[in-house]
């Protein structure tokens, strides 16, 4: 084995320049073939295994980790039956045997299912047509989170090239992420062996305060999810003949919302889904808030509209920064995200409608607990129905959030070394509004490793969302930073 040089042999201008060549000379065309492809997640694709797209990309992502050549690399696409495949890689310590934690794991994690097409996008872009333009490459699912392995192998890369010693990593590539990792806890179940103990865990599945620098996610909100539907006839009937008698199905929906949910302020009702903010928490969002101050808000597509003459734009909850920053990291909120029951506009009569349905996603603070808060939800929603109307939850699951570990003061020294080499600026500490099922799981299996959890959704990278892009020259720099951070590895 090649003994561990100190962390002055690490040539960090080096890094950058072989991993930015990696990028533009490989990674962005193999990223531009994986957008063109629709692999959707099993909750918005149903047939995924005929469909085959799930397995397509695993296996391109799978022969161009392969072709890489990388020293001491073994690859393994695993399957369970009747789950989604996952991409296994390893790649051995280089470090010498008296190293004294030689035996530890980093964790590389990512996924590459994705979310559907959604309306809006450009007339010249599209969610499965890949367009490079202004270092922003367009398209679903190339920065959540097709590039995660890519810029994995070529952190590995540019460390071995240096022949800079590193710990043992392992690569976990899921494809169902997007609905959720519920085939992952198997997963890690059935390779918890191979897995080993890890002490790091790079996730490469999250967002950025700004391009600026390097940001570490320090929490995740969790999320509970399904589908509200309340049904009062059997069939359509004549508005102008049963309105007035026969009450909406719409507004007993509403109706029920209000139970939830105060609508003039937005906030979630019932204190359960609540939590309080951790003091060190607090803190750093403080010291975000500083640092990006209203493009907390302003970065959103926020619709304007022409009132005599003066442009008016909609308006955010606050325009306070560090409250803003806490609603969308620490505070429940409610989103209708689907709705069944209406026809189309076009197509749509003086009927009073039999049913109406919801799909709600209720964003739940870090801490706490998603499964009983999907139990609590149905008994708030289905409780007393008014009109005795048939009133139904069905839940679509659940993960709970996660609140990161105390940072080690390597760990921490690690990430600002790294950010100062690449950004010029020190690493900032951010909450994300998202969720990532595996961090909780790995968090509870691995209760002392050490949590980086990173990634390229900066502002207006819109992820989810029509023009959705990624931004390269960051992802660039980010990969950098990652390898020297797998570098300083005690």
């Amino acid at each position: 084995m090649t003994a561990r040089l100190p962390d002055t042999a690490l040539d960090t201008s080096q890094v950058l320049h072989q991993v930015s060549q990696a990028w533009d000379s490989d990674i962005l065309a193999r990223l531009s073939d994986y957008i063109a492809i629709p692999a959707k997640s099993p909750a918005f694709d149903a047939d995924w295994a005929a469909h085959g797209y799930l397995e397509t990309v695993v296996r391109n992502t799978a022969q161009w980790i392969e072709a890489q050549k990388v020293a001491g690399l073994t690859l393994e696409i695993v399957r369970l039956p009747g789950r989604t495949p996952v991409l296994l890689f390893e790649v051995a310590a280089t470090r010498s045997a008296s190293d004294t934690v030689s035996a530890q794991t980093v964790l590389m994690y990512g996924h590459l299912d994705k979310q559907p097409e959604f309306s809006g996008w450009r007339s010249d872009l599209g969610p499965w047509t890949p367009k490079y333009q202004d270092g922003k490459l367009y398209g679903r699912g190339g920065a959540d989170d097709g590039y995660a392995a890519y810029a994995a192998i070529a952190a590995i890369q540019a460390l071995q090239s240096q022949k800079v010693g590193h710990p043992r990593i392992i690569g976990l590539i899921e494809t169902c992420e997007e609905s959720g990792s519920y085939d992952l806890l198997p997963y890690v179940d059935a390779l918890r062996t191979r897995l080993g103990d890890v002490g790091l865990v790079v996730c490469l599945d999250s967002g950025a305060g700004n391009y600026d620098q390097l940001w570490l996610t320090n929490s995740l909100r969790g999320m509970a999810s399904g589908v509200l539907k309340v049904e009062v006839l059997t069939e359509g009937v004549h508005s102008g003949d049963a309105s007035g008698v026969v009450p909406s199905s719409f507004r007993i929906l509403r109706h029920l919302l209000d139970r939830l949910e105060d609508s003039a302020t937005g906030r979630l009702l019932p204190e359960r889904f609540h939590c309080a903010v951790p003091p060190e928490r607090m803190a750093q969002a403080q010291a975000t808030a500083d640092i990006l101050g209203d493009e907390l808000y302003k970065r959103f597509p926020w619709a304007h509209y022409d009132c005599g003459g003066a442009s008016q734009f909609a308006l955010p909850t606050t325009t306070d920064p560090l409250q803003a920053l806490l609603n969308r990291t620490w505070m429940p909120t409610l989103s209708v995200t689907g709705a069944d029951g209406f026809p189309e506009m076009k197509n749509a009569g003086n009927v009073l409608r039999p049913y109406t349905a919801f799909k709600l996603s209720l964003r739940l603070p870090p801490l706490v607990e998603a499964a009983s808060a999907v139990q609590e939800l149905k008994a708030l929603l289905e409780d007393n129905a008014p009109y005795q109307a048939r009133v139904t939850f069905e839940g679509g699951g659940g993960a709970t959030g996660w609140n990161a570990p105390s940072t080690a003061p390597w760990f921490e020294q690690a990430l600002n070394a790294a950010s100062q080499a690449h950004f010029g600026a020190p690493c900032g500490y951010i909450g994300q509004g998202g969720t990532i099922p595996l961090m909780n799981m790995l968090s509870t299996g691995f209760p002392k490793a050490q949590m980086m959890v990173c990634g390229v959704l900066g502002p207006k990278s819109n992820a989810h969302g029509p023009n959705e892009f990624l931004h390269v020259p960051y992802a660039k720099k980010l990969t950098a930073a990652v390898a020297q951070v797998i570098a300083r590895f005690p």
